[in-house]
């Protein structure tokens, strides 16, 4: 494959075909990845410091949706903060109040106990002003809070800022506990608030679809990131031995940190435009996973296969070799706009024309296309033009077409890539075999649900990314296994998940 900044239209036709090769991933490729997957687990488990962090979250137990109170929620993890209350019914339903605080640059920062202060303050605020329930006086209060920064989880009420990311610099944080210092801001105000549960919004996503469906035992995010959690034997985690959790035995809740997989770029199938993304990012040789796969960098390695295009030579290939501010900018392509595109091609009717291989575009002829593709072009061209910058002129049917082919390439291999990291759960869990030499399954007559949770723009929205996740999925472990597995959307992991953590909490905290 050629370097992204060397392509040459000397044979078109061959360098889409090698571009779309590149992107492809066979079943065997699918097993390979799966089983590196599970060998990077093993590792985490067994020890502390690896890519795949395996952090033990000290969460012990999943809801089963029968479970009543009412408990608080802090969710820290950008521009705003929110404040939620949770109530919870008792059959499988819950209330929600909540309501969004700003967090000033200033805030993010200054010092870190004028961050926290400001958390206290906005959650008396919310308990003052929109709070449903009548807090007895005297009577504490419990919180689970949201994190999400780098955390080393100790405890479920304890946990260690490791770093922090997405702007906020707050000075004397690092290195402390990040439960300590929203207590102690809380106690001095004389608030009668207890933040019991430190949760990562994705065990969160796990939790939070557990109370709803009344149990699951994997909690996924695919969005602008990604990120696993599921329940593990904790005898599995060997890392935990000596421990009192251990001692206890039983399960445990696992935040597995599966961006990092395959930091080492053993098996990943990377591109020349992966390669440029990961060179350029501010993070090279970290998070390889997630950047194959989540909705922050889907549009830039789009946006390096069309600049490449554009700029091949001696002929370009893509708008006869024009570009835009908007294509020429560092991520300056939104995933959401690969949205549209396939929303365009499929229609209001939501048509699928399945998954082909690269077109001729070295022999693409507006003229004689069907009807039905030529509309469906039309409406991609009108978004493509509008979205990219362009004028109506310079766009044309065979420009929708490439930028099509681009996106759904990009796409397709990140569903198929996510279908591997749920498959791995499953194998890790018991719940899934492997086929055997000749292709074939193990006959299993266990009819279980497998209930998976799920949160993110990118599984809720993207056109088509769950079904051809599934269908990555089937090529793992069955048709049997997979109809069993039930995907559902995790209803505000961050929000709702942290009031179940507080509420698991407590239940342990009875139950020792």
């Amino acid at each position: 494959m050629p370097s992204i900044h060397a392509l040459s239209a000397q044979e078109p036709q061959r360098l889409f075909d090698d571009i779309d090769r590149s992107f492809q991933l066979s079943s065997q490729d699918l097993v390979g990845l799966t089983k590196a997957f599970l060998h990077e687990i093993s590792l985490g488990l067994a020890s502390y410091g690896q890519p795949m962090a395996m952090i033990p979250t000290f969460v012990t137990g999943v809801p089963d949706g029968t479970e009543t109170g009412t408990f608080l929620a802090l969710d820290l993890g950008g521009t705003n903060l929110r404040v939620c209350e949770v109530a919870l019914n008792g059959d499988k339903t819950f209330s929600l109040r909540q309501q969004k605080y700003k967090v000033s640059d200033s805030l993010k920062t200054g010092e870190a106990t004028v961050l926290f202060d400001y958390l206290a303050d906005s959650v008396d605020a919310f308990l003052t002003t929109h709070a449903a329930s009548a807090y007895s006086y005297g009577s504490d209060v419990h919180l689970g809070l949201t994190f999400s920064f780098p955390v080393e989880q100790t405890a479920l009420n304890a946990g260690t800022i490791l770093t922090w990311t997405k702007g906020f610099s707050a000075k004397n944080a690092i290195g402390n506990d990040v439960v300590r210092l929203l207590q102690d801001a809380f106690d001095r105000k004389h608030m009668h608030v207890k933040c019991v549960a430190l949760v990562n919004d994705t065990v969160g996503a796990l939790l939070s679809r557990a109370y709803t469906t009344g149990g699951c035992v994997l909690g996924a995010i695919f969005g602008t990131g990604t990120n696993g959690a599921y329940v593990e034997e904790v005898a599995k985690i060997t890392k935990l031995s000596n421990s009192m959790a251990a001692v206890k035995g039983g399960h445990m809740v696992v935040n597995t940190e599966w961006g990092a997989f395959n930091n080492c770029r053993s098996h990943l199938p990377f591109t020349p435009f992966d390669n440029a993304l990961d060179r350029l990012s501010i993070n090279p040789s970290y998070q390889a996973f997630e950047k194959f796969i989540s909705g922050m960098y889907l549009g830039e390695i789009t946006r390096n296969i069309l600049i490449s295009l554009i700029d091949a030579s001696p002929i370009p290939l893509l708008f006869s070799g024009k570009s835009t501010p908007m294509l020429n900018k560092h991520y300056g392509l939104d995933t959401s706009v690969m949205s549209q595109i396939e929303e365009a091609w499929e229609g209001p009717n939501r048509s699928l024309s399945g998954d082909q291989p690269a077109p001729e575009f070295a022999k693409f002829d507006a003229t004689t296309l069907p009807p039905n593709i030529g509309n469906k072009l039309e409406r991609i061209r009108l978004v493509v033009f509008k979205q990219f910058g362009f004028q109506d002129s310079e766009v044309t049917l065979k420009d929708a077409a490439i930028v099509r082919w681009a996106c759904s390439l990009v796409a397709r291999r990140a569903a198929l890539l996510s279908g591997v990291a749920v498959a791995t759960i499953l194998f890790q869990t018991g719940r899934a075999s492997f086929a055997d030499k000749d292709g074939k399954f193990s006959n299993c007559t266990d009819t279980t649900r497998i209930g998976v949770g799920v949160d993110g723009s990118l599984i809720e929205h993207y056109p088509n990314y769950e079904r051809i996740l599934r269908e990555s999925l089937c090529s793992l472990v069955g048709k049997e296994v997979e109809k069993r597995v039930d995907i559902g959307m995790a209803k505000d992991g961050s929000g709702v998940g942290a009031a179940l953590c507080a509420l698991q909490a407590l239940k342990q905290r009875k139950s020792s």
